[in-house]
């Protein structure tokens, strides 16, 4: 399955957190701290938008997205 990884830049505080917990290095720090994401690596296992103080990240073709998708029928 393909995910994809939405970053709210807006919201992203630079915590570095979600390149910190992610197993596959899909997301890495830029200079400024701020994410910089890699889809291809993915898993989709939802570590750094559960660590997310901000909620700035969303993954996209989760497990979790299925599960939504049934309930409001997109």
């Amino acid at each position: 399955m393909k995910y994809k990884i939405e970053v709210n830049y807006d919201w992203c505080k630079a915590c570095k957190l979600c390149a910190w917990i992610c197993p596959t290095k899909a997301i890495v720090a830029d200079e400024l701290g701020k994410p910089r994401t890699d889809d291809e690596k993915c898993v989709g296992c939802l570590r750094c938008e559960k660590i997310c103080p901000e909620m700035a990240i969303e993954i996209l073709g989760s497990e979790k997205d299925a599960r939504d998708d049934v309930f409001t029928g997109k």
